[in-house]
């Protein structure tokens, strides 16, 4: 492996990033707990969201020319109604929370302290706006008897939790996709994960 890179996009500017950023998210969350059978078209629409907020971050890490892991993050005001709806029926205030989309890395590229910088960059992206006072998250929740759960699989809860992040069972929300080896959509129910800004 060559010295790794970094790319620090905001708004606009993330869009030069785009194809690269999808083909990397269709890779990982082909694998458990996702299993999401992806393609290009529904990525495009799924990225419009961080190009069309100012405030929105795609954080890229490079190997040379390739693009081995990404994270995200965008005020939550800034989102999906899907991903609102469940802190607005709560009663919390929207518009002090940044939600991180995801961080994905590739497998050989794990265990060497990316997945901390991930946090670290996004929750210093989130505090350099003021007012923000709370990250949030979501995860997919799959049942324990799932055919295609892999033996060994790990579930990262208590990475999560490492990293100051606490469980949300009041905050779920649905998300659909097609998952590998179906034909048709299915929603899945994601709970969220918090964490207060210090």
């Amino acid at each position: 492996m060559s010295e790794l890179r970094f790319e620090h996009l905001t708004g606009a500017e993330i869009a030069r990033r785009h194809d690269d950023f999808a083909r990397l998210r269709i890779t990982i969350f082909r694998d458990w707990p996702y299993l999401y059978d992806g393609d290009m078209e529904s990525e495009r629409d799924y990225l419009d969201v961080y190009t069309a907020s100012p405030r929105a971050l795609l954080y890229i890490v490079l190997d040379g020319d390739r693009v081995v892991g990404a994270a995200t993050a965008v005020p939550l005001d800034d989102e999906d109604e899907a991903l609102r709806a469940p802190f607005l029926k709560a009663g919390f205030d929207t518009s002090r929370i940044f939600y991180f989309g995801e961080a994905v890395l590739l497998p050989e590229y794990r265990g060497r302290g990316l997945y901390r910088r991930f946090f670290e960059v996004r929750e210093k992206h989130a505090r350099s706006f003021g007012g923000f006072h709370t990250v949030a998250f979501c995860g997919v929740v799959r049942p324990d008897d799932h055919p295609l759960k892999p033996a060994d699989a790990q579930p990262l809860d208590d990475v999560w939790r490492h990293f100051g992040f606490a469980p949300a069972d009041n905050l779920v929300t649905q998300f659909g996709w097609r998952d590998v080896g179906e034909s048709e959509e299915t929603d899945k129910p994601m709970r969220f994960w918090l964490k207060t800004l210090d």
